[in-house]
């Protein structure tokens, strides 16, 4: 359904005529301009030796430990705060019904 249909080879023309006209210019097409390259960077290349692999390491570590901390602290606060909220609703519930 969605490949193309050719016609069969022995219908297609075998020749083109073209008649000449008075005025043909021919368009030449330059050469594209080059393309400039990245300037070439001076700075060394970082080299990491054990030591400082070890720290990254450690610091990585670290960074990891503090954002948990700190996540686990914030879901503590927050299961207190619904803890707290559920006992004053308990307590006021019951206040109503012993009116």
């Amino acid at each position: 359904m969605f490949t193309p249909k050719y016609p069969p080879q022995d219908t297609a023309p075998m020749h083109t005529t073209t008649t000449p006209t008075a005025y043909n210019p021919v368009h030449y097409v330059s050469a594209p301009a080059p393309v400039p390259s990245a300037p070439v960077s001076h700075r060394p290349a970082v080299q990491l030796t054990p030591g400082s692999t070890l720290a990254l390491v450690a610091g990585g570590s670290a960074a990891v430990l503090v954002v948990g901390a700190v996540l686990v602290s914030m879901l503590l606060a927050v299961a207190i705060t619904a803890t707290s909220v559920a006992v004053c609703a308990v307590v006021i519930r019951s206040m109503l019904k012993s009116r």
